[in-house]
């Protein structure tokens, strides 16, 4: 990702906050940034009221999922598959830790199924949470599998024991 795409993305933050009365300055956490390999807009809160804020971040963080999606889908459009920046609103410190709330679910997940041997549904949770989960797990755990199942807004991630070519279960060493 370029230099113009996180400077885009701040100022679409910025004018999108302007037009709903919520002037507010969005910084990049460069930090984030460069661990995640997704941009991170940070809206700045002091500027915010607490009704203002929590509004913002929504139930269980749906608004700022909804401003996130809106964000990856509008400054992403007709650009090609290799040319998209990935973006995330952070508000409040509500991704962080979010994050770390999904992966202690992931740690417990990974437990349960290494114990029992058997799949582990997790809670609903939202597309971009599911992903993260999937994403962190793979990474972390040759020895598992995630697929989601359902639909929408019931959609699950299962976690289970990956399988090798032979039809035998793995284990971890």
């Amino acid at each position: 990702m370029d230099a113009q795409q996180i400077q885009q993305g701040q100022q679409w933050l910025e004018e999108m906050l302007r037009l709903a009365c919520l002037p507010a300055a969005v910084q990049v956490d460069q930090s984030q940034t460069e661990a995640e390999g997704s941009c991170w807009l940070v809206i700045d809160q002091a500027a915010l009221s607490p009704a203002q804020t929590e509004a913002l971040i929504g139930t269980g963080g749906s608004g700022l999922d909804a401003i996130q999606y809106l964000a990856n889908t509008i400054l992403n459009i007709g650009k090609a598959e290799g040319a998209q920046t990935a973006y995330t609103v952070e508000l409040a410190g509500y991704r962080m830790q979010r994050q770390a709330e999904l992966q202690a679910l992931a740690e417990a997940a990974v437990l349960q199924v290494r114990e029992t041997g058997g799949e582990y549904e997790m809670a609903a949770l939202s597309a971009a949470e599911r992903r993260q989960v999937h994403t962190y797990l793979k990474a972390t755990y040759s020895d598992l599998a995630t697929q989601s199942r359902g639909k929408e807004p019931d959609r699950r991630l299962v976690v289970s024991l990956a399988v090798s070519l032979m039809g035998e279960t793995e284990t971890a060493p």
